[in-house]
């Protein structure tokens, strides 16, 4: 079985060329709900974004109250601010009542939605976990830091999308 670190170096192959990403306007939005979590994950998405060659004045942050307000933000990130792309991070821990399914259900259905509608790609950064040791597992523990793994998933739908854009058959990767 492959260990975390294989994982992400597998993951983290392929990234745009530096040319690429010194170009990219992205944003991410993020939820104040669990912010012992959100805030690793943003750090961990801002340092992938930096060290990747985007600029950090090309680098914009919304917060909104909660996971199931990420889609709007991310609507309006997409509108006033013309992004190549959003990431959107939030973290729902599962309870004792349904509101755990409702909010995942709801901020899963608006992403693919944004996905499908706008011509931006919109990055799932949602962690979804049973405890909250699990979710600080994956804000920079002992999974890795998934806000980090959605800032090189941002990157290489950019890269696809210009990809398509230009007809091309060749990746950009």
């Amino acid at each position: 079985m492959a260990n975390v670190s294989d994982n992400v170096q597998v993951f983290m192959a392929g990234m745009p060329s530096a040319e690429h990403c010194k170009k990219l306007r992205v944003g991410i939005v993020a939820a104040e709900w669990n912010d012992n979590v959100i805030s690793p994950l943003l750090q961990g998405a801002i340092d992938t974004l930096t060290e990747n060659n985007v600029c950090p004045e090309n680098i914009f942050i919304s917060r909104v109250p909660g996971t199931v307000e990420l889609t709007y933000g991310a609507k309006c990130m997409i509108e006033s601010l013309c992004p190549d792309a959003v990431i959107v991070l939030g973290c729902v821990v599962r309870g004792d009542t349904p509101h755990f399914d409702y909010v995942c259900d709801s901020v899963t259905q608006g992403v693919t939605e944004l996905n499908l509608r706008e011509r931006v790609p919109v990055i799932f950064g949602v962690i979804t976990t049973n405890n909250m040791e699990q979710a600080l597992d994956r804000a920079g523990g002992k999974v890795g830091n998934k806000g980090s793994e959605c800032a090189a998933t941002a990157l290489k739908m950019t890269a696809l999308k210009a990809t398509a854009l230009n007809g091309e058959e060749k990746s950009l990767l």
